[in-house]
């Protein structure tokens, strides 16, 4: 899993801030928990990023590694219940694209890898597959967190809505097939929570607002991809143009992080 962790991170991280990056993915409570007092974050979801399950294509090899994954990192946040949790909404986070996928759409854009698209195509390829096939439909309790400000979908709310009740709907009606029962606008209300993880801007996180309401959206910051320290900069020094921006203190409170009292590590 190391070695496939140093493959993951020449894909993603800078040259020179790689030894920083493989330190703080190996570490669940230590820096992680101190960088977190002196930034005064309360409460860390902890998920498996890449390589993750996700780009296992053997199902018994997935579920083997998923079940494994998941009893170790129990273990290791036991003694941090009230900061660290497993026992929260699904966090779908992206892998790098694999096999034919790579092949044929990013052999010739690699520097498309990760952030700047694969990612987000890739969640929100399966976040509207999970939408459209009725999951939430069939589980109306499940909870799903998306990151990065919603992986682009928010920006195509009404694209999608208008395809899905006027034109997709109405043509599986027709083919015999059960498309999703609800709006879009209903699940992501209901279902779904988008971070603004590894991304800093509070004209995007406006709109998403705009589109969801401040109580569907999360603070984070996408560590160890991106550093603590930047993105709580970043939210506390445009503190009051994030206010406005949500719509006032209570929302901005809403989505702030639970502060808690710096303490020396």
């Amino acid at each position: 899993m190391q070695q496939k962790s140093q493959h993951e991170a020449s894909l993603y991280i800078a040259p020179g801030d790689r030894d920083r990056y493989m330190r703080q993915i190996n570490d669940i409570h230590d820096e992680r928990l101190c960088l977190s007092n002196e930034h005064g974050i309360g409460y860390t979801v902890v998920s498996l990023t890449v390589p993750g399950i996700q780009g296992i294509t053997n199902k018994a090899e997935a579920e083997k590694i998923a079940t494994e994954t998941n009893n170790w990192v129990a273990e290791q946040i036991k003694n941090h219940r009230d900061r660290l949790d497993l026992d929260v909404p699904l966090y779908i986070h992206p892998a790098a694209p694999a096999d034919v996928i790579y092949e044929k759409l990013y052999r010739e854009r690699s520097y498309l890898v990760g952030p700047p698209l694969s990612f987000a195509n890739g969640v929100n390829l399966h976040t509207l597959g999970i939408i459209t096939n009725g999951i939430f439909d069939r589980f109306p309790t499940a909870k799903v967190i998306i990151g990065h400000d919603g992986e682009h979908i928010p920006f195509d709310f009404w694209r999608i809505n208008h395809w899905f009740e006027d034109v997709k709907k109405p043509i599986s009606q027709q083919a015999g097939d059960v498309m999703c029962k609800k709006t879009i606008y209903d699940y992501c209300k209901e279902n779904i929570w988008i971070t603004t993880s590894g991304h800093f801007s509070t004209r995007t996180l406006k709109y998403v607002v705009d589109e969801i309401g401040a109580d569907r959206v999360l603070f984070s910051v996408d560590y160890p991809y991106e550093r603590i320290e930047d993105g709580c900069e970043c939210w506390d020094n445009d503190a009051k143009a994030i206010q406005e921006a949500v719509g006032g203190v209570d929302a901005y409170r809403r989505i702030e992080r639970d502060r808690i009292m710096p303490s020396s590590c």
